[in-house]
């Protein structure tokens, strides 16, 4: 069983930003696997850089996607999304600094932070898609 499964209820258009979702999935089982298997210190700077890399990347892309749909709540989501890029810089930081606890708490505030934004903000999201489907199947 993986540390971070990929669940029906973390769907939000079946496109796009669920593919981002996964691929985020798959970077934080990756390093959990290699930090129970000893190896977290060996691949951290690696899975650390992409895995930042790709939510940057990401959570510019749901952002503009909000944006094109008039997402009612953009600014605060926004802001959710700069604490959340905070947090993950401030861990790379730590690894800079020669934390070797890094690789175990980087994935812990992954897996939750993942869990918690996609199952509850980017609902919202979901909601606004569903809608935009519906009056586009009407017209």
């Amino acid at each position: 069983m993986a540390y971070f499964e990929w669940a029906d209820d973390m769907v939000v258009d079946g496109g796009s930003i669920d593919n981002d979702h996964k691929k985020l999935v798959d970077l934080v089982n990756e390093l959990h696997s290699a930090t129970s298997e000893g190896r977290g210190f060996e691949v951290i700077e690696k899975i650390m850089s992409e895995l930042i890399g790709y939510t940057r990347e990401h959570l510019e892309r749901e952002e503009k996607l909000m944006a094109s749909l008039r997402f009612p709540n953009l600014e605060r989501h926004k802001i959710g999304h700069m604490h959340f890029v905070n947090q993950l810089d401030e861990l790379q930081r730590k690894f800079g600094q020669g934390s070797l606890t890094v690789a175990s708490q980087l994935s812990t505030v992954l897996r939750d932070w993942l869990s918690l934004h996609i199952r509850r903000s980017d609902k919202e999201l979901k909601v606004i898609l569903q809608k935009k489907v519906a009056q586009s199947a009407t017209k």
